[in-house]
């Protein structure tokens, strides 16, 4: 079985050795490394595979989002999992602009971690309640500028379902489709959205669940 390899990336060191060894016990992970600054991060994706980075928001006198953008423009193909003690909602929201797969809070237990990173490795995004009320309300102060190309029924179905947090293969049964299907439904949300990712998708999901379903 294919490991999931992680890079953790936090300025503080009891937290990382104290994550490592929790997340050093599953079968399916294996701890790459742990840094403590962007610099070190990123010097790091240069020299090692890594399928998954773990990391926080505020890193000191540093932020994620640098991480998070040096990193794409190094040419990193990985994920992206928020593992933080606090965003405020415009930060929630550049989080999934920028393509980070999910927000973890630091206070959640570690067997629900476990299950985000295994979720965000599956495609899928992660947010709690508290980001999902963050990114409903940000969305909200959104509303009236409206959309260039309207969904069709299907899509706003699949649409809905993204933000549900289904996966395709989940969506296929709910709609009873085929997963190719909802893949094609996929793609052309990403068109009509100008997105690129599925993280980026679940904040359209939210404009879509403020102005339609609430």
């Amino acid at each position: 079985m294919d490991k999931i390899r992680i890079l953790l990336l936090d300025d503080h060191a009891l937290f990382r050795e104290g994550l490592s060894r929790l997340l050093e016990a599953e079968p399916d992970v294996e701890m790459a490394v742990c840094c403590a600054s962007v610099g070190e991060a990123t010097a790091v994706l240069l020299q090692k595979p890594i399928d998954l980075v773990l990391l926080d928001y505020d890193l000191g006198k540093e932020r994620g989002f640098e991480f998070v953008i040096q990193a794409r423009q190094s040419g990193f193909k990985g994920r992206f999992l928020m593992v933080t003690a606090g965003m405020s909602d415009a930060e929630s929201v550049r989080a999934l602009d920028l393509g980070v797969s999910g927000i973890f809070p630091k206070h959640s237990s570690p067997t629900v971690l476990i299950q985000a990173i295994r979720k965000v490795m599956a495609g899928e995004t992660w947010l709690d309640e508290n980001s999902i009320q963050a990114l409903v309300r940000v969305s909200k102060h959104a509303q009236g500028a409206g959309q260039t190309k309207p969904f069709t029924e299907r899509e706003s179905q699949v649409l809905r379902a993204v933000f549900e947090g289904l996966s395709n293969k989940e969506i296929g049964a709910h709609l009873s489709i085929s997963e190719s299907s909802v893949k094609a439904a996929l793609q052309q949300l990403f068109q009509k959205t100008g997105v690129r990712t599925r993280s980026q998708l679940v904040r359209i999901a939210l404009e879509e669940h403020s102005a339609r379903w609430k």
